[in-house]
């Protein structure tokens, strides 16, 4: 009776944490860049903590790693970096998705011409070499139309995000009622 019990409230926390993730979801297919937003202020708050609980540790935790002026001063940086982005959240915002779009458009670019070359040098090993050019130019285009739309392409990426968080809830659902009724696995 016991083990019962704790499925169903194992059940119910996970369909807890589905709800949550739904509505998180939800909320970046609906408004993409305010959750942009939220998600870099998330961001600046986890830098600060992660900066001041770095140096408490340093200061009076014990933590002795061989490398502790390159620790305090990350931990250092980290406290300066939270607390710009969070007293200016717009360009805090800007800067920090300019800076990921850009590193996702260059790996694309990156890809794209390595899978291309790739192809190109070994197409004897290959018995249909156009769908690899295909894809490579594709990713090469991909990182190119990021390059110059930086935050068009952080609200895709925001959106795409919003949908698998959609998509995953729903599999945490079915797997919270799986809990909550005993039901066994398929």
């Amino acid at each position: 009776m016991a083990v019962a019990d704790l499925k169903k409230r194992m059940g119910l926390v996970m369909g807890l944490r589905a709800l949550v993730m739904l509505l998180a979801g939800l909320y970046a297919v609906i408004f993409p860049a305010e959750a942009l937003v939220a998600l870099v202020w998330v961001g600046a708050a986890l830098l600060l903590i992660d900066g001041v609980l770095g140096l408490w540790t340093l200061t009076f935790g014990g933590a002795k790693t061989g490398n502790y002026w390159f620790d305090v001063v990350r931990n250092v940086l980290a406290i300066i970096t939270g607390f710009l982005v969070l007293i200016s959240p717009v360009l805090g915002a800007l800067v920090t998705v300019w800076f990921i779009v850009y590193l996702v458009a260059f790996q694309a670019i990156l890809v794209g011409v390595m899978e291309i070359v790739i192809a190109i040098r070994e197409r004897a090993l290959y018995a249909k070499i156009w769908p690899i050019l295909l894809s490579g130019a594709l990713y090469v285009l991909f990182g190119i139309a990021l390059l110059f739309s930086p935050m068009t392409g952080a609200i895709f990426f925001v959106i795409f995000g919003g949908v698998l968080a959609i998509l995953f809830s729903v599999a945490l659902f079915t797997l919270a009622w799986r809990m909550w009724s005993n039901k066994p696995a398929a």
